[in-house]
């Protein structure tokens, strides 16, 4: 990982096709971005009482654990694409 890298949690759980959506669309995002340094993680949701409690009926959540700002579904690859910069 680099100094510039960004890191994002994708915040979903088992079974949710609208996580598996969002997935897809992050996978554009991403791609359609090679110059960014981009650290993208999947977390289920239910991995932490604080998560669940904070995005669990909200997933699919994109998240920015260091600044704590989140995109929140539904969103689009081009709110994906400006949230990830």
């Amino acid at each position: 990982m680099t100094q510039n890298t960004k890191i994002f949690w994708l915040i979903g759980g088992d079974d949710c096709s609208l996580c598996d959506v969002a997935s897809d669309i992050l996978d554009v995002a991403v791609s359609d971005q090679p110059d960014l340094f981009l650290d993208i993680t999947y977390v289920n949701v239910k991995s932490s009482t604080l998560l669940y409690h904070n995005y669990g009926a909200r997933i699919p959540v994109l998240l920015n654990p260091n600044t704590d700002m989140a995109l929140y579904w539904p969103f689009e690859l081009p709110q994906v694409q400006e949230f990830l910069r």
